[in-house]
């Protein structure tokens, strides 16, 4: 990647960047950054529907409990948003919610897939490099050279 390329990414995609260069990013990795970018999502929306909506929700933390149980699409039922700019929001999250959960499957399974790939062409490399070696082997013995040590 580019110089202008680095430049035109938020820190954020930075340092994924940076991460998976280094070493792959892992499924642990995908987990982090999800965790982290739902729990700020929690407490922004929980705070957006309290200021929105402070009938429905008197307080942030309920607002939060809201935005909880919306994201992990358990949905209770117990605070409802009242207002047209309530929902509004409430649509935002879950649409949001929806889109990131097919995005974290499917970079998840991409993960666990290429790591297998990674796993089983490192295997077919070791069979091949036997085989090679055997053949070189053969080549010397035919020769009439002394074997090499690898």
């Amino acid at each position: 990647m580019s110089d202008d390329d680095q430049q035109k990414l938020s820190p954020a995609e930075r340092l994924i960047a940076r991460r998976e260069r280094r070493r792959g990013l892992r499924p642990r990795d995908a987990a982090l950054l999800i965790v982290g970018v739902w729990l700020c999502a929690v407490v922004l929306f929980g705070v957006l529907e309290h200021l929105l909506d402070p009938d429905t929700y008197p307080n942030v933390w309920i607002g939060m409990w809201w935005a909880l149980e919306t994201v992990t699409t358990v949905g209770y039922g117990d605070v409802v948003p009242g207002t047209t700019e309530g929902k509004a929001v409430a649509s935002l999250l879950l649409l949001g919610g929806l889109a990131l959960l097919s995005v974290v499957t499917a970079t998840i399974t991409s993960a666990f897939i290429a790591r297998r790939e990674q796993a089983s062409r490192r295997d077919v490399d070791e069979e091949l490099l036997g085989e090679i070696r055997a053949l070189r082997r053969q080549v010397d013995e035919l020769s009439g050279r002394e074997p090499d040590a690898s």
